[in-house]
């Protein structure tokens, strides 16, 4: 078996709760809690309906599935689906430069109950996805080679649910060959015009990653170069690539938090927005320069859709129309993003004096430091620049306890009401001493 699906399925395997330090369990529970937020405030998404509808009645005697919020019982894999398409629904998830590892959960949440994990063994798989989906995100650069995030989100999920289920290495191996060789997905899914798709992919690499997990789990073998064999990953894709060694460090801390929910690099458009409402009237405004890194430029500001949305899911990748509503309303909320909201014949002016470019000084700061510079001329010529770096929920300025309970509690409430929310969140950061994960996943049901 390819040397790195042998260090990934070890990893997980093996990885216990002792292991893991006080702020790694810590980083875990955020992750854990802003997820959850996610999947309460994106409960009613139409992927999440369809699925539920096409999971409707199916319900195995083994390995059973649960959908979050609703508490329906279905099969792991369509649960694992409902469950990512709701956490993925609203961007407002979990995030590092190239996808989103929480991405990956669905399944472990679907499974928890099933696996009769309690809290510490949840914690403890869901580790084992950021840490594997972390590694495979940097070395192998998939965005960049036009294909998409699914393809690692499918590697962590079969390895996560591996860890939950306390499968051997032998089988976590093979589940993640399978999902390898079967799990390519393009980039064309985030490109021009967005789809309900742009939500979905990565529910349905976390679909597959499930159902490799239990092919294996009943026998079923994989490729045994999936990697470094013939037409394999790195002769068809990335060239010969090596993971930063399981053990050294923990990435999951690393992993960051979304203040906003928009794309991740449209987070700091957003701050420029607000700074600008400050400094000069939005009427004096003739036009807008967004200087910013390659990859964002590339994403949300290069092409013709952006700005002009036609669908949600275009919305919260245009930076164009992110910024033009920020600048307008003084925020960005979830209702931002509602038709009438993209829609908005207001925002058209606005967006058309607006420019997007790439910018050679920032790129060369980028990854290690994340810009963003405006330049807004006003009508009497005047220029007002505004310069954002590391935005609040990178890695380098980490939301605290205090944001990332606001954030949850903002979405959950409407679902929940205020005390049942407030009770959730209170058991979520014990999650880690709470004898039934499908007891403590419950508690965001939205019925009792």
């Amino acid at each position: 078996m390819d040397r790195i699906i042998t260090e990934i399925a070890d990893f997980a395997a093996s990885l216990a709760f002792g292991d893991l330090p006080a702020e790694v369990v810590h980083a875990a529970k955020q992750r854990l809690i802003d997820s959850l937020g996610c999947a309460i405030g994106g409960h009613r998404c139409d992927a999440a309906a369809m699925g539920r509808r096409i999971a409707e009645g199916a319900v195995p005697a083994a390995h059973q599935g649960r959908i979050l919020a609703f508490g329906e019982p279905a099969t792991a894999e369509a649960a694992a689906f409902v469950n990512t398409a709701m956490i993925r629904y609203l961007d407002f998830n979990d995030t590092v430069q190239g996808g989103h590892p929480s991405d990956s959960l669905g399944g472990i949440f679907a499974l928890a109950e099933a696996a009769g994990a309690d809290g510490s063994r949840l914690i403890t798989a869901m580790v084992v996805a950021y840490e594997t989906a972390t590694r495979l995100i940097a070395p192998t650069r998939l965005r960049d080679r036009g294909w998409d995030q699914g393809f690692f989100i499918g590697i962590a999920t079969a390895a996560s649910v591996g860890s939950l289920l306390r499968l051997p290495a032998d089988a976590i191996a093979q589940a993640i060959a399978i999902v390898t060789v079967a799990n390519v997905p393009l980039r064309n899914t985030r490109a021009g015009n967005l789809s309900l798709w742009k939500g979905a992919a990565t529910a349905f690499a976390c679909r597959n990653g499930v159902f490799a997990a239990l092919l294996a789990a009943e026998g079923m073998t994989g490729p045994e170069a999936a990697f470094s064999g013939r037409h394999g990953v790195f002769q068809q894709i990335t060239g010969p690539i090596e993971l930063e060694p399981f053990g050294a460090r923990f990435i999951t801390p690393m992993v960051g938090l979304k203040y906003w929910p928009v794309e991740n690099s449209a987070q700091a458009g957003v701050w420029a927005a607000l700074k600008l409402r400050e400094t000069v009237p939005l009427a004096e405004i003739a036009a807008i320069d967004i200087a910013t890194h390659h990859a964002a430029w590339h994403e949300i500001g290069s092409e013709p859709a952006k700005w002009d949305p036609m669908t949600r899911e275009t919305a919260d990748h245009s930076l164009p129309y992110i910024f033009a509503r920020a600048l307008v309303d003084g925020r960005i909320t979830v209702a931002s993003f509602d038709r009438t909201a993209y829609l908005d014949p207001a925002l058209r002016p606005i967006m058309a004096k607006t420019t997007v470019r790439p910018d050679a000084a920032i790129e060369a700061l980028y990854p290690g430091k994340v810009v963003l510079r405006v330049t807004a001329t006003d009508r009497a010529g005047r220029a007002h620049q505004i310069e954002v770096a590391d935005p609040r929920g990178y890695a380098r300025n980490p939301m605290d306890d205090g944001e990332i309970a606001a954030k949850f509690l903002g979405l959950a409430e409407p679902a929940l009401g205020k005390s049942r929310a407030a009770a959730a969140l209170e058991a979520l950061w014990s999650a880690e001493r709470e004898p039934s994960a499908a007891r403590l996943l419950r508690r965001v049901d939205l019925r009792e």
